[in-house]
């Protein structure tokens, strides 16, 4: 019995806890060495106490040869701690599988969003298309493309987007054009060969036909293109195209010549400069000799037909009104123009063409005045005539800024929701 109750301390069946075990061995022997642990092994004396703390309290009776041993006069007083280390199982040696799920799940969430940048196709083309205003160069690099989105103050009372807002569609998509080519310097649209001569360009000539107005919410897809004017010159068209229904909304070209930014005058074309532009030129223009020819030139009305005049003075450009050029940028010139415009014709009317023609530039401390001449019985604006206007901004002290004519035809009917301006209530 003794033999077999010594086996038992030190390796103990397979029904037995080690903490059983341990008691066992204490009840027989007399006393459970302190170095002991759990597992029977004796431990180093100079072992780390870091493990896990148990009572040495047996929560049963151990039994020796199917006998009860007694536990005689333990209390917690007499308690002793022995470390504990968890046995080694197949549970406990499994890795962390929360961990592992954790991981997986990572990995595939960072490669589905990879999959969908890749993979990313616009819901709704007709309102995502071109989201950044970023244009593309197209046919084998000889035009670029932009789409523009009509926002609600690029309107005007008349629901439609105004003369303006076209123009400064216009101007955009031709810087960017220099700039997406890699043409742009350190200029307003100057290619770095025209920087190195302090040389940039500016309008002489510009005529515009337009067929309709897009509204608030519409889409305009506009393509521009260069070609050669002359010796010196550069022509630069444009074509604008609704982009759902691709019916043409305006065409315009334009005449550009170069100018010394620090003389102000005008310059010849350098060889340097018409080799980095030349390759870009496309013979192909917006509006035909024909049609161009038939835009009637600035003050081609007749001296013996009947007019009247209206005068708008004391015209100032503002800060903002100035380019990167510090001379005021083309565009404004129009709303100028459209200034000393009858307001009968602007109500039951709308801007059909023009023909602009710039003869000197504007600074910023000048004054101007803006002459609107209008033919015969046109002047009193009948919503069913098409009306013919000379237009003259000049400064005050007589130098002509530009001269231009226009056309307007009886205005078209815009379907429209509700009204989108807030009015004062009328009182009672």
């Amino acid at each position: 019995m003794a033999g077999s109750l010594a086996a038992s301390a030190f390796f103990p069946g397979p029904g037995a806890s080690p903490a059983a075990s341990a008691k066992t061995s204490k009840n027989m022997a007399g006393e459970l060495p302190e170095n002991l642990s759990v597992r029977g092994i004796v431990a180093k004396p100079g072992a780390p106490s870091g493990n896990m703390q148990v009572k040495a309290q047996a929560q049963a009776l151990p039994k020796v040869n199917g006998t009860k041993v007694n536990h005689k006069n333990m209390s917690t007083d007499s308690e002793e701690a022995i470390p504990y280390s968890a046995p080694k199982t197949f549970y406990n040696q499994l890795p962390d599988w929360s961990m592992l799920l954790a991981a997986v799940t990572t990995i595939f969430l960072a490669a589905e969003k990879q999959w969908t940048l890749l993979d990313w196709k616009p819901k709704k083309p007709d309102m995502l298309v071109d989201t950044f205003g970023f244009g593309r160069i197209i046919q084998d690099g000889l035009v670029f493309r932009q789409n523009f989105l009509i926002r609600s103050y690029e309107i005007g009372a008349d629901r439609t987007a105004s003369i303006e807002t076209l123009m400064n569609h216009l101007q955009e998509t031709a810087l960017n054009h220099v700039k997406t080519a890699g043409l742009l310097g350190d200029g307003f649209g100057a290619t770095p060969e025209m920087s190195k001569r302090n040389l940039i360009w500016v309008v002489s000539k510009i005529q515009l036909l337009v067929e309709q107005y897009p509204s608030w919410g519409d889409m305009v897809q506009v393509d521009t293109w260069v070609a050669a004017a002359g010796k010196n010159g550069m022509r630069r068209d444009w074509h604008v195209r609704d982009y759902n229904s691709g019916r043409t909304i305006l065409r315009a070209t334009s005449v550009w010549v170069m100018m010394n930014k620090n003389t102000r005058r005008l310059s010849k074309m350098p060889d340097e400069v018409r080799a980095e532009i030349g390759p870009y030129f496309n013979g192909r223009s917006a509006i035909s000799e024909e049609q161009s020819e038939k835009l009637a030139k600035p003050g081609s009305n007749s001296d013996g037909d009947e007019t009247k005049q209206f005068i708008r003075k004391g015209l100032t450009p503002r800060w903002g009104d100035l380019d990167v050029n510090q001379h005021v940028n083309n565009v404004k010139y129009i709303g100028w123009i459209l200034e000393s415009a009858p307001i009968s014709i602007l109500e039951k009317h709308e801007l059909a063409s023009m023909t602009l023609d710039y003869r000197k530039e504007c600074g910023r401390d000048s004054v101007l005045q803006s002459l609107t001449t209008v033919a015969g019985e046109c002047a009193d604006g009948h919503p069913d005539s098409t009306i013919q206007c000379d237009h003259l901004l000049q400064l005050e002290s007589g130098a002509d800024i530009v001269k231009a004519h226009t056309e307007w035809r009886p205005k078209r009917a815009h379907g429209g929701e509700g009204n989108m301006g807030f009015f004062p209530a009328e009182s009672a």
